[in-house]
Formats: structure tokens, sequence, C-alpha cells
């Protein structure tokens, strides 16, 4: 392996021996074993953005948080980090360039730059094709999952259905049956809404259906088809209501503890 791939696995190595270490037990006096330590906490990566209250979420609920640098999409060490990671989770950001999905740009459109946009392609679509591990998309993160999945986008909200969902809060009605309705085990809330772009519900991915709408009709979450898989996408921001609201804590909870099942 060289050395550049070294650099690229050495926050997953790192990760993994601060949660060993901090699990270890001390020798008794007596020269007997410690008592066996507990499992790891999961691995969950995320692609390098304004990562902090990621982190913190992800702490919060018994995860272990690891960065991801996206300059380098080499086979070799995104195929590294899908042996390593526990989760993924592709946080918010600008949007997807339209040619993904065989558009041409709305004048509203503001790119992702090109390394994370390599970067979060090559480890998605690996992560969804090779693996079965758990996978939260969280707005832009929602709307890589459909992209890869050969779907598309509403590129711009208030243009193409009319309304604002950008600084603002709405409800979300989330799908009876949905494995994201048995998460919040409640058919409705109050979300924060930061984007302009969502999920074309003519366009949805392969092997995915709508979770959750607005009232107006935009999807606001979808998930896939397979029952025995975490793979859930959501418009609104759930980490940035944590640590003080314990009802979007579920979806992180839940997403973690699929990663530790998973790993398993």
């Amino acid at each position: 392996m060289t050395h550049r791939h070294w650099l690229s696995f050495a926050a997953v190595f790192i990760a993994a021996w601060m949660g060993f270490v901090a699990g270890q037990g001390t020798p008794s006096p007596d020269g007997t074993a410690p008592p066996a330590s507990p499992p790891r906490a999961p691995l969950i990566g995320i692609p390098v953005a304004n990562a902090d209250t990621y982190v913190r979420a992800v702490r919060q609920v018994g995860g272990i948080p690891v960065i991801l640098p996206n300059d380098d999409s080499d086979p070799e060490t995104i195929a590294g980090y899908l042996t390593r990671l526990d989760g993924l989770l592709m946080p918010g950001g600008a949007d997807i360039p339209p040619v993904e999905y065989k558009e041409t740009p709305d004048p509203t459109i503001e790119l992702l730059d090109d390394k994370r946009l390599h970067f979060e392609k090559a480890i998605g679509k690996a992560w969804i094709e090779q693996t079965k591990k758990p996978l939260l998309g969280i707005c832009l993160g929602s709307q890589w999952i459909n992209v890869l999945q050969g779907g598309s986008l509403v590129q711009d909200i208030p243009t193409e259905i009319g309304g604002n969902h950008r600084g603002t809060t709405h409800l979300v009605k989330l799908e009876p049956g949905t494995r994201l309705q048995t998460i919040f085990g409640e058919t409705e809330f109050e979300a924060n809404s930061w984007h302009h772009q969502a999920v074309d519900k003519a366009g949805l991915g392969k092997d995915l259906k709508i979770a959750a709408r607005s009232p107006d009709g935009v999807v606001e979450a979808t998930e896939t088809t397979d029952p025995t898989r975490f793979l859930i996408g959501v418009q609104w921001h759930p980490e940035k209501l944590m640590p003080g609201d314990k009802r979007q804590a579920k979806l992180l909870e839940a997403f973690v503890e699929a990663a530790k099942a998973a790993r398993d």
C-alpha cells in the first residue's frame, strides 16, 4: 500500500485504537486478568464538511466519528474505508451537478467543489453497491442516495414547485409502515429546513421509496425497499437540533445501533 493510502487510513486506525484503549481495564492487585472489555463503539465515516455538529451528534449516541479526507478517491482507498468503517454518514452541502442525473443546470445551482464531488460519488456508490452496512444521508446526502441509485432531483423548489424550504421550519409527515416512521414512533413533527433542492418524486432511484413528505408534497425522506438494511436519507438536519431535541436523536441512535449490529 502506498504512503498516500496509509495517510488516508490513519484516521480510521487512530479512532479504532482510541476506542479500544478507552475500554481496557487495568490488572488487579492480585495479578488476575481484568474483566473483558465491552465491544468497541462503531466507526462512523463522515466525508469532510463543516463537521462539528455531525461529530457531536455521532458521539452523543455512542459512535466514533471518523472524518474522511476528500482528496483521495482512489479505489484502493475507498475499499479500505468499506472494510474498516461500520457506518457512513453523508452530510449536507452544495448542489450535485445536474449532469449526474442527465439534466441541464438551473441558474440557481451552487455546485459542489470537484474534490468533494468525486469523493462522495465514489464512496457513496461503492458503499451502496458493495456493502450492506448502514448509510444515513442528511440534506445533500439524501440527494446523493437518490442520484447514485439512478434518480433525479428537483433543482429548485421555488421555481419548480413553489414555496420556500430554506432557512425555515415546516411540518414533516412520515409515511405509515416505513422504517423511518417506526424509528420516530409518530406520524408527523416540525423540522428545520435548509434546502432548495429535493428528491424528484417522479425520478425516484432504484430500490428506494418515499418515507416522508412536507405538506406541499416535497419529498423529505427516502429509504431502501430492503427491510434488512438501514439506508435512509432525510432533507432536514437532525444533528443541528441535538443534543436538546430527543426526538431527532432517535434517528442517529437507530443509525449507530444498526452500524453496531452490522459489525457484530
